[in-house]
Formats: structure tokens, sequence, C-alpha cells
């Protein structure tokens, strides 16, 4: 009975417990949703604010504002890096497996595909970058757009590091209301097993296990691409830099199963921030890497975009040439930043990078419609681990990491004589 007590194990029964409901009682699949959709809210809560008070706390006392600086590049270059393999690694695993070969497209559920493409119409990559600067700040932190409050909090930080000695209790009371949110956070992470399960019941119940065997193949070749890349890519990135990939998933293994009931990595994004923080990387690059790598860096949803898109050529029979191909690479190299950890936003998203190309039709959505929900926790599982991965992998560049407290917390090695 005592392992009842331990968080994963419960997430794992509200899992199984919502696949069972889901199964037998579709029709709670509404209130599945609503009981979901309610601790999201509760997870949403508290990011902004978290991210806020974490980067001011950790850039203000950090001592070197140009380290924030070094911080931040470091990150872009190594997303950019990271997602480009992730892009390529989809297409050529699309390209040998042929995962839509055979399929007959019928066409189908024409009004969601009319609204997404509305959205996708909607969306100004353009202005992607603008949009970065909020307008109003107050806005910034009522929508709780992650990389608007990163912005700001960065200002806020260097302005109170400037002020010296005289901002110092300013600096005090924000710490104390950093830890206020996270004992918060601890709340609300403790119904997580019925997020867990309100987000399963949802999933299985609104679109049934009849949706996977029509695109069997193109799960499986996703699936199976990202744990490839996973334990391939990545855990070559963690042996590089001399850390254990098994102990690391072992370690957030709790956020990995909420992630999957929830379908969204947003769910534990404070929870992430806390755990790296206490396994002895330093405050100041937690809060700048994994708020900035959400939004930059989603290896999951880019493997599934570039995926998606030769899926769908072959469906409709087009023959892409390599220079579309490469053209491909590059549009997705840029909408793919847009998509959130948010449920849905990388469907939206492949229905933006759709119309960039004017090759494939977009009714072709249709057809993924379905099965998208069931790939939506594989790419927010990716997103999750490569965003965890990237900032003990910066955190080490910086030498920002205590490597006594992270073998100890992480790995379970007492390092101390």
């Amino acid at each position: 009975m005592k392992y009842l007590k331990v968080l994963y194990v419960q997430v794992i029964i509200g899992i199984l417990a919502g696949i069972l409901v889901g199964w037998l009682f579709p029709s709670f699949a509404p209130t599945a949703k609503l009981i979901g959709d309610t601790f999201i809210n509760m997870i949403r809560m508290v990011i902004a604010p978290v991210i806020f008070f974490t980067i001011v706390t950790g850039v203000a006392g950090a001592g070197d504002i140009k380290k924030a600086g070094r911080v931040g590049g470091k990150a872009i270059i190594y997303f950019e890096v990271v997602t480009s393999l992730a892009l390529v690694i989809g297409l050529i695993t699309a390209n040998i497996v042929k995962p839509g070969a055979g399929i007959n497209f019928s066409q189908g559920a024409t009004t969601k595909v009319a609204e997404i493409t509305a959205e996708a119409k909607a969306m100004n990559w353009g202005e992607f970058f603008s949009h970065i600067v909020p307008a109003n700040v107050v806005d910034a932190f009522a929508k709780g757009d992650i990389l608007q409050v990163l912005f700001f909090s960065i200002l806020f930080a260097i302005g109170l590091k400037w002020m010296g000695n005289s901002g110092h209790s300013l600096f005090v009371s924000f710490e104390k209301i950093n830890k206020v949110l996270f004992n918060v956070l601890k709340i609300i992470m403790r119904v997580s097993p019925l997020g867990a399960f309100g987000g399963m019941a949802y999933t299985i119940g609104k679109f049934g296990f009849a949706t996977l065997a029509v695109l069997a193949k193109l799960m499986f070749t996703f699936y199976l691409t990202s744990i490839l890349f996973v334990f391939i890519v990545l855990n070559l990135l963690c042996r590089y830099y001399k850390f254990s990939l098994w102990k690391l998933l072992g370690y957030i293994k709790e956020e990995i199963l909420i992630v999957l009931g929830a379908s969204s990595s947003e769910a534990v994004l404070p929870s992430v921030m806390q755990k790296l923080t206490d396994a002895g990387c330093e405050k100041e690059v937690v809060g700048l890497v994994i708020p900035a790598g959400y939004s930059f860096n989603l290896d999951g949803t880019t493997i599934y975009l570039s995926m998606s898109v030769i899926f769908l050529a072959q469906v409709f029979h087009i023959d892409l040439s390599i220079g579309q191909q490469l053209m491909i690479i590059s549009i997705l190299l840029l909408t793919s930043k847009g998509a959130a950890g948010v449920t849905g936003s990388g469907f939206i998203v492949l229905a933006s990078t759709l119309a960039a190309l004017k090759v494939i039709p977009l009714e072709g959505l249709a057809l993924l419609i379905g099965v998208d929900r069931f790939m939506s926790e594989g790419r927010a599982i990716i997103n999750f681990i490569g965003n965890t991965i990237a900032t003990v992998i910066i955190a080490k560049s910086e030498k920002a990491i205590d490597m006594k407290i992270y073998k100890k917390v992480v790995e379970g090695k007492e390092t101390d004589k």
C-alpha cells in the first residue's frame, strides 16, 4: 500500500483508469475534458509568475549579466542544431518507411479542416520575433505568453541588478514569493493523477481505438522515430557531456507520465524548473533555457511536422523533389518555432506549413484529425525530454551546475567522501 502514496504510481493508475473509462463509457468524454482542462488551467495559473520570479531572482542574484546573454546565445544555437537534426531525421524516415503509401483519401471533417486552415492563415510568421516584445506587460501575464514574460523578466532583472544594494530588499521579497509559488505548485501536483485521468479518458472516449487502425503505420513510424531520436541523438549528447540519460529520465518520470496523461508539456513546466534547480543547475540557467525551449526547442513537434508533410505527399501521390524537401526544411525551421507546448498547436502549424508550401492539398488534414491526439502525447513527451536535456547540457557547458548535488539527487551517488 505504501506504493500508492508515490506520485508517479498514482499517475499511472490515473492513466490506466482513464483508458478504461474512455473505452467503456465514451459519453464521459466531455466531463473528462473538463477535468483535464481544469488541471492544465491550474498549472497555467502559476507558469507566468514562476517564470518571472525565477528569472528575476536568478539573473539579478547571479552577479554577471553578461552570463545571461551568453547562456541565451548558447541555448538558441543548441536549439537550432538539434531541431534541424530532428527535422532531417523525420524526413528521411518518412521517405524510407512511406507511411502514406496505399492510403486512399476520402473527403471528411471538412468543417474542422476549414477552421484549422483559417487559424493557420491568421498566423503571420514574419511577425513571430516582433511578437516577443509585449505591447502590454499585464496582457502578457494575463495570456500566459511565455516568450513575452521571459523577455520582460530579463529586462526587469537587469533593472533590479542596476539598483545595487538599494534593490536588495525587493530581491529578498521576490525570493520569498518564488518559494510560495513553488509551494502552490506542490499542492497542484497532488491532483495531477486526476488531471492525467481526465486527459486520457477524453482522448480514448472522443476518438476511440478504431481511429488508430487506419493510420497505424504513421503512428508507429512517428513513435519509433521519436524513440530513436531520444535514445540515439539525445543519448549521444548526454554521453558527450558525461551524464546518464537513463538516470535523468528516471528523475523526471513523474513529469513524463503527467505529460502523457495531460498531452501537454506545459503541464510540468514549473515542476521541471524546480527539479532541475534542486538537482544543482543554477536557477539563472534553468529560468532562461526551459521557458525559451518551450518555443524554440520542440523536437517532438518538429519530427511530427516533417513526417506529416511527407505522409500527406505520399497519400496524394506527390513526388517531392530534393529541392522541394529542402524548402520544407527551411519553412519548418521557422513555423515549428511557433508551436507552443499546448495541445493541438502542432496541428495548426502543420496547416500553416502546407499553406506556405502550396504543393499539398490542405484537405489532407482531414486524414490526421482523428489520430492527431494520439500523437500529441508523443510530441509533448519528446519536447519535454529535449528541453530537460538541453538545460543540463547548457548548464554543464557554462559550469553552472554543482555535479556533486546532481550525482546525489539524480543518479543517487554520494560523491563526498
